[in-house]
């Protein structure tokens, strides 16, 4: 539901803001967070490179920072690919806002923007992470994988309708 330019979900008040150039190393070290316990499963830690790999595709033009009640809350990136489609990407939230339904709130907005422009959807998961589930129940589909990462797409249901 939205309210104001804000949109509720569960008993989260959440609004999406264009990301500025400052937002840059709170995303990247938020990133790092959320990321660890899947890159130090899959034996791939390193805690420079998680930050660096932000900082080196950071857009300010296609991201886009959650905030809760006006906190940082988290990101998302949604830009063009080059296959004509959009590119999901660097989509983390602060932990204590995991499982609240947010990112399923979020997923919803962004999807409907790709849905709108006939776009299908595309991104890539770490193997074994929680968040395929996430994907999964918002229509996305195995692509194809490797042993570190699982690349997702979901179609657009206005192009295939």
């Amino acid at each position: 539901m939205r309210t104001n330019g804000a949109v509720q979900s569960a008993d989260l008040r959440w609004a999406l803001r264009a990301a500025v150039a400052g937002d840059v190393e709170p995303i990247a070290e938020l990133r790092a967070v959320v990321m660890r316990a899947d890159l130090e499963r899959l034996g791939r830690y390193d805690g420079h490179r998680v930050r660096q790999r932000l900082r080196d595709s950071f857009s300010t033009r296609y991201t886009s920072v959650v905030t809760v009640e006006g906190d940082f809350a988290g990101c998302v990136t949604l830009r063009p690919a080059e296959t004509g489609s959009a590119l999901l990407e660097h989509f983390y939230l602060e932990p204590r806002y995991q499982g609240r339904g947010l990112g399923s709130a979020v997923l919803r907005e962004l999807l409907g923007r790709a849905d709108a422009r006939g776009e299908d959807v595309r991104l890539n998961v770490l193997q074994g992470s929680a968040a395929r589930r996430l994907y999964e129940r918002w229509g996305f589909v195995l692509e194809t994988e490797d042993a570190v990462d699982v690349f997702m797409v979901r179609p657009s249901p206005v192009m295939n309708a």
